[in-house]
């Protein structure tokens, strides 16, 4: 058996693990990163529609991903400059850029060109070493951790980093205990041309217990999430039907929809392990929360996870100690714990069941809608501003 020795080991390279290799990287640390299926980075010769996985990046995760010299071409970007969110019976409110004096309040990115741009700047570093293979156990030390690899390897340092997904297999391996709560909804994602200019402009509805965001895209096109209670029966649909119900649920405020590329669903659970660490383990990203997406900020938690620990082993002598795990968490659990607490709120504040509390929770979207001071505060901190 071949045993190789690293400063830190990832697991998971998609776009947290991608990123936090990159830091990583940037401090002259030798990484290891465990990746079975490696992205492509020849995306110029794959199919030019508009990848189905969407992310509104904030302002802060931005200007670090930039930092890594990570960020899409501009032409696959598209900046949003206000947010327009619609309660189920007159309750509004609008956010504005300009009112925070800022370029835009967050930039949408497709999953497999930001994650081909981080990792065209991984293959620039020659301290990062990708083994694509999957690991078969894991053995914890006092001072180390070890992978076992499906090949025979055995990958060791002190600290084992876990970026692998909302049913990581990492945490599997540990004590952690994880509450899970299924939201009974699917989300649902689409790509579609637009009769009426979108304005830059991210819009939102919650109706009947749904959650349906229009993001914008470059090209007058839009990314649709909609989560739904009814996923089942609006994924049997016809392309062109599905399309009509979009619509309508959007209240025609683009007009004609047409479908571009595929339509995907996936089950939406809020999930919250008890610890972000084990010993001599770190979760971050989908693998340490989860949450509904109505927000749009699970992948903006996930590149936090990645500024806060990269920036604690910068300066810790150990980096799976006990000491540093602990300032992991806990520079990291309120603002998770907070990003999951109001979401799901929100969530629940909107479900039908909740029909008394209707003319409260649109009055307090309208008083809140009127308060500027209020609500420039609240898009500053979504925005990590």
């Amino acid at each position: 058996m071949n045993t190789q020795y690293f400063d830190g080991l990832i697991v998971g390279g998609g776009l947290v693990g991608a990123a936090m290799a990159l830091s990583l990287a940037e401090q002259g640390k030798h990484i290891a990163l465990l990746e079975p299926s490696p992205p492509s980075l020849d995306l110029q010769s794959t199919d030019k529609h508009w990848d189905a996985r969407i992310y509104a990046i904030s302002p802060s995760n931005e200007a670090f991903l930039r930092s890594l010299q990570a960020w899409p071409e501009a032409q696959r970007t598209q900046s949003v400059l206000k947010m327009d969110v619609q309660g189920d019976a007159g309750g509004r409110i609008e956010f504005d850029a300009q009112a925070i004096h800022t370029p835009h309040l967050t930039s949408i990115v497709e999953n497999r060109w930001l994650l081909q741009a981080l990792w065209q700047r991984l293959h620039a570093y020659c301290n990062v070493t990708i083994f694509a293979h999957t690991a078969t156990t894991l053995t914890q030390e006092i001072d180390a951790i070890s992978l076992h690899l499906d090949n025979g390897d055995i990958l060791s340092a002190p600290l084992l980093m876990a970026a692998d997904g909302a049913n990581s297999w990492v945490r599997s391996q540990t004590d952690i205990h994880t509450d899970s709560k299924p939201y009974h909804h699917h989300g649902i994602v689409a790509n579609y041309q637009v009769q009426k200019p979108h304005g830059a402009t991210a819009r939102q509805w919650f109706k009947d217990g749904d959650v349906l965001a229009y993001l914008p895209l470059p090209e007058q096109q839009i990314s649709i999430v909609w989560s739904s209670h009814q996923a089942q029966a609006l994924m049997a649909l016809s392309d062109a039907e599905f399309a009509e119900q979009v619509a309508a649920q959007g209240e025609h405020s683009l007009g004609k929809l047409t479908p571009i590329g595929k339509r995907f669903a996936f089950e939406l659970i809020l999930r919250r392990p008890a610890n972000m660490y084990a010993p001599r383990i770190a979760l971050l990203g989908d693998a340490a929360h989860t949450i509904h997406p109505l927000a749009g900020q699970g992948v903006n938690l996930g590149f936090g996870d990645v500024q806060a620990l990269s920036q604690l082993l910068r300066l810790a002598k150990d980096w799976g100690s006990l000491k540093t795990l602990r300032s992991y968490e806990a520079q990291r659990l309120h603002a998770v714990r907070s990003m999951q607490m109001g979401c799901d709120g929100l969530f629940h504040l909107f479900k039908p069941q909740n029909t008394p509390l209707s003319w409260v929770r649109n009055s307090g979207l309208n008083m809140v809608n009127q308060l500027s001071g209020l609500k420039n505060h609240l898009i500053r901190q979504a925005m990590g501003l």
